[in-house]
């Protein structure tokens, strides 16, 4: 089963430590023979971002060195133009609204939304698992609903906004419910109800077109693949190649289910998201499933649990990736123990390009 990753990143000043809109420059100075075959990057809607895309992969090992690859050439170009490569969901410091990118959808998408994107700055971790149709990639995202808190609460990696502690572990995850229909996916009973449901929001005019939505995870517009992207931009490549292993091994276990998928009341998983974005796994969630409040670290212990026959080859691998983030901290804690923004940004600097 193939797997993909995209990665939004942020490009800052040294000096300053603020986000600066040279993506453009930035992206120039790629050598794009040197990137992963099928690999891409490209700017983002502002100016401040870029995003790199690795190939279709087969297994975590090359979907890792791909993502090493991706950042170390993008780290590399930001730094002969005089800037720093960071990866986190929000600007920990930021000047208000920065230029957005030029295009004629970047142009639509500012006409709709206006204030909303003037200061977007998020930066997100989309993660594709191949499957064989949409019919089946909706089956598997009605199977994924559950578990979409808990993979929040191990991505988290935005709690700073403009120099302060916002309290959360995810603000992105904040920033984003801003948005029509954001958040945990409704249940939809095939392809073409989920098609008709994007295509009446695309009539009322909240959406540029069928390829954008807010849901958490989709059936990809573009390939053949369910996309999720409930996680902010890991820290470094080690959160990514996890929330990469979770995702898939989730989409096995969908698929070899014989079991219809949970009723869930949308209510309680949006207050699940919201529990995932606030503590990430540093206090209490909500299991969507029972409708209680329980230790984060529970939940992440039956997500281990689901999967774990569909983990596969990618069992040691996932199980380290995992015991490192309990042990030394989700990229939001890891924010927080580095003291005072400026110090933050620092960090992001020193280890967007580490490897463990």
């Amino acid at each position: 089963m193939t797997i993909g990753v995209e990665e939004e990143f942020l490009l800052v000043d040294p000096a300053t430590r603020r986000p600066v809109a040279r993506a453009g420059e930035v992206l120039a100075r790629i050598d794009r023979d040197a990137l992963p075959a099928g690999a891409k990057v490209h700017r983002e809607l502002v100016g401040t971002q870029l995003e790199f895309a690795t190939g279709v992969c087969d297994d975590l090992p090359e979907l890792r060195d791909q993502l090493l690859t991706g950042r170390r050439a993008l780290d590399a170009a930001a730094r002969a133009e005089g800037l720093r490569l960071v990866a986190t969901g929000t600007p920990v410091l930021a000047d208000p609204a920065p230029p957005l990118s030029r295009g004629e959808r970047f142009e639509v998408i500012e006409g709709i939304y206006r204030g909303q994107v003037a200061d977007y700055q998020c930066c997100g971790c989309h993660v594709h698992v191949g499957v064989p149709d949409r019919d089946t990639a909706v089956h598997v995202v009605n199977h994924l609903r559950p578990w979409l808190p808990t993979l929040l609460a191990l991505g988290g990696n935005s709690p700073f906004l403009l120099g302060r502690d916002t309290g959360y572990a995810s603000w992105r995850m904040l920033e984003q419910a801003k948005f029509p229909g954001a958040g945990v996916t409704p249940f939809f009973k095939d392809a073409a109800e989920h098609d008709a449901q994007v295509e009446r929001l695309v009539d009322a005019g909240v959406l540029v077109d069928a390829s954008q939505t807010f849901w958490l995870a989709r059936p990809s517009p573009a390939y053949p693949t369910v996309e999720v992207r409930v996680a902010d931009t890991a820290a470094t490549t080690a959160g990514a190649v996890l929330q990469a292993g979770l995702t898939r091994a989730l989409v096995r276990t969908a698929l070899a289910s014989d079991e219809q998928p949970p009723e869930l009341d949308d209510q309680v998983l949006a207050a699940a998201l919201w529990s995932a974005a606030r503590h990430g796994l540093a206090g209490p969630g909500v299991d969507p499933r029972t409708a209680r409040r329980v230790p984060a670290a529970e939940l992440v212990e039956a997500l281990l649990a689901h999967v774990s026959d569909a983990l596969g080859g990618d069992r040691e691998p996932v199980r380290s990736l995992l015991r490192g983030a309990l042990a030394g901290g989700t990229g939001a804690q890891r924010q927080r123990g580095a003291g005072e923004p400026g110090a933050v940004v620092d960090l992001l600097t020193c280890i967007v390009t580490e490897s463990g």
